[in-house]
């Protein structure tokens, strides 16, 4: 039981890396330091799926449901969870490109986006309006 637990929190965990992945940029509009933990989380997520890899967490995840007495898997997490609820079909290395491409783009919005409130703010700065 507790090993089914712990598999369970770890795929939490893990679905929550890869929201913060995809999404935390918009964090850094509120916490500019956030970016040094999600910069390099980008990078990871994208390397990932650039290089058709599986993450690390995919297979403790199975060693801990298999000492649980469950079943794994064997093919990636964002292929076991996620791909099943965004497209029918199997996760193709084409597929995890357009993945990390996706991943790229909303991250280069959010960062966009901050830095150009970033700059006007330093001008009105400048400019001595509050």
């Amino acid at each position: 039981m507790a090993y089914r637990v712990l598999a369970d929190l770890l795929v939490l965990l893990h679905l929550g890396f890869v929201v913060f992945v995809v999404a935390g940029g918009f964090l850094v509009w509120r916490w500019p330091r956030v970016a040094w933990a999600h910069l390099p989380a980008v990078a990871w997520g994208v390397w990932i799926e650039w290089s058709a890899g599986i993450c690390p967490l995919t297979p403790l995840e199975n060693r801990l449901r298999a000492a649980g007495g469950e079943a794994g898997y064997d093919t990636s997490f964002v292929e076991h969870y996620v791909m099943p609820l965004l497209y029918p079909v199997g996760l193709t290395p084409a597929v995890q490109a357009w993945l990390g491409a996706g991943v790229i783009a909303v991250n280069l919005l959010a960062y966009g986006v901050w830095l150009w409130r970033w700059r006007l703010s330093r001008s009105a700065q400048a400019e001595g309006t509050p």
